[in-house]
């Protein structure tokens, strides 16, 4: 079939994804991947093809005006960025409107950044000659069908069955009207074939090539790292902190208070633990120190809630290009004793940092009544971050 002089094709990619599976403060399109995120990667090697005119990516709504959004727009190929939707097609259907016009569209996950150009090629012109295209691979391993209580059932043939991948095609409006079918049926789909299936489309099916993997986890991702043969630029910074005992104030630690202890003096809550985050993730990222950022001569941090402060410490170290990898707290103290309360004040930490829990390590030691702070004369906390930086930000 003769290729066409003009471009047919707008591209797709859904990005709309939360990556919980991945865990970590960030959606997986947005991780490093050998210089580049893994978001740019995908929307790359869809606009690199001469029959794509250009590419409509699909962000999560909290992403749409965040720090990324006038990057993605600056990157070559790139038509739009929509908000996606509460499911994968609800956002599947977000993208391709904004790929009205176009006689074929190609959707492709995010989380597949190594699809080959030839695989892209061959899926674009099964699509033109049949209307609709996946990529597929054949199963490897026996597959079993389970009944309800768990057992065996049945032995699959697996040499009829295939494993779908990324960039799926279709002619625009088929697959416009195969996702409202399935959405005024309330029927859930996982892929675009799906929705082209039951509106009875023919579907033609190419090689699928075993590069073209999934990102689901975080060891998916160390993984493609390792075929990059690179890591992020990492940072690591220490911070410490130490308040004198004053009763008259509530005792702040982490975010939380603790009623019935003797609070510390300060010009903000003297909240230790937070103050001592905030240095470590300062230090890092070289921004200075709380003093700088929050002089205690300044009224306006006077009695301030440190877990403002970190969120404004958080804000800055992602505008300056980096993201908290962990963050180990150490709160040195004859009292309180914590350990009833320190999943919630990792809790609290991780949320105004914007980080998961599982990043944030949080103990604390006596000092078996040695010292001023054996004496209970005040309480310290010191920090140790890692962070690094984040792709296009040097």
């Amino acid at each position: 079939m003769p290729v066409p002089s003009e471009p047919e094709f707008v591209g797709v990619v859904v990005a709309a994804g939360r990556s919980t599976r991945l865990g970590g403060s960030r959606p997986k399109q947005f991780e490093d991947l050998g210089g580049r995120t893994v978001l740019e990667r995908s929307v790359g090697l869809l606009a690199d093809r001469a029959a794509v005119r250009g590419v409509v990516v699909v962000l999560p709504a909290a992403e749409i005006a965040g720090p990324f959004a006038a990057t993605i727009r600056s990157w070559p190929g790139v038509l739009d960025i929509v908000r996606g939707g509460e499911t994968r097609a609800d956002s599947v259907r977000c993208g391709v409107a904004g790929a009205l016009g176009a006689p074929f569209v190609l959707v492709h996950d995010a989380a597949r950044p190594l699809a080959s150009p030839q695989l892209v090629d061959a899926v674009i012109a099964a699509t033109r000659q049949h209307g609709a295209a996946i990529p597929a691979q054949p199963v490897p391993d026996t597959v079993k069908r389970l009944d309800a209580a768990g057992a065996v059932q049945t032995t699959l043939d697996r040499a009829r069955l295939r494993l779908a991948q990324t960039p799926q095609g279709s002619r625009t409006d088929w697959l416009v009207a195969a996702l409202d079918a399935a959405r005024r049926e309330g029927v859930e789909i996982t892929d675009e074939s799906a929705a082209l299936e039951r509106a009875g489309r023919p579907i033609a099916v190419v090689d699928g090539d075993p590069q073209n993997r999934k990102i689901t986890t975080a060891e998916d991702l160390e993984t493609m790292r390792r075929t990059f043969g690179g890591t992020p630029e990492l940072r690591v910074g220490s911070g410490f902190d130490i308040h004198r005992t004053d009763p008259a104030r509530p005792l702040v630690l982490g975010g939380l208070t603790f009623p019935g202890e003797p609070g510390l003096a300060g010009h903000s809550d003297a909240d230790v633990v937070l103050h001592a985050a905030m240095d470590a993730l300062l230090g890092a990222a070289a921004l200075g120190d709380i003093g700088h950022l929050f002089p205690p001569e300044d009224p306006r941090f006077s009695g301030a809630d440190s877990t403002r402060l970190a969120a404004a410490v958080a804000t800055r170290l992602r505008q300056s290009g980096f993201e908290v990898v962990n963050l180990d707290l150490t709160l040195l103290a004859e009292r309180p004793r914590i350990r009833g309360r320190s999943e919630e004040m990792r809790g609290v930490i991780g949320n105004c940092l914007g980080v998961g829990t599982e990043r944030i390590g949080l103990k604390a030691t006596s000092l078996e009544k040695l010292g001023a702070l054996g004496r209970a004369e005040g309480i310290a906390c010191q920090a140790v971050a890692l962070i690094h930086r984040l792709t296009g930000s040097r």
